[in-house]
């Protein structure tokens, strides 16, 4: 990170569209899912041998994580979104806008995790809708919100290994 101070113009702030974008995506998608996909496994639109579009509800995190709870784990990853949320997006502040790899990433997690959250505080659940499979093995459901926080943040555990211009 930099010591320097950064305009919004400047700085990784400016990369905040993308996240934007990647929100109103999910959030449209969702939509379309919730008012035209029937509820479960058995109304499932086969698009692939592999592949199908459906529309479950998830009520933990990734891979259906504390699914089971009471309820206490809708606030907790709500909570847990908006501090990432507030990490990242000061971090990108500090960065400058010029360094896309990081902002591109930090800007694909808030994204997804805003889509999610939205989900979470709307509906108590988030819409999942991607079903990935081969033979029997079903991949736990996800949505674009899922994949842009995965791709992010393998996007960050990459840029560990680059090497970095003052490095040179």
């Amino acid at each position: 990170m930099s010591n320097q101070t950064f305009t919004w113009k400047e700085s990784g702030i400016r990369w905040l569209w993308l996240a934007f974008v990647i929100f109103i995506a999910d959030i449209a998608i969702k939509f379309y899912v919730l008012e035209n996909i029937g509820y479960g496994w058995a109304n499932r639109i086969e698009v692939l041998p592999f592949f199908n579009i459906l529309h479950v509800h998830n009520y933990g995190a990734a891979f259906s994580f504390l699914s089971e709870q009471a309820g206490w784990q809708r606030w907790f990853f709500t909570g847990i979104a908006f501090i990432v949320t507030g990490l990242l997006t000061y971090w990108m502040s500090k960065l400058p806008a010029k360094e896309k790899w990081n902002n591109l990433a930090y800007a694909m997690i808030i994204g997804g995790a805003v889509g999610n959250v939205f989900d979470r505080v709307v509906h108590g659940f988030v819409v999942d809708y991607l079903d990935f499979f081969w033979g029997t093995y079903h991949w736990p459901a996800f949505n674009l919100a899922d994949s842009t926080i995965c791709i992010g943040a393998a996007m960050i555990i990459l840029d560990g290994f680059r090497k970095k211009e003052s490095e040179s």
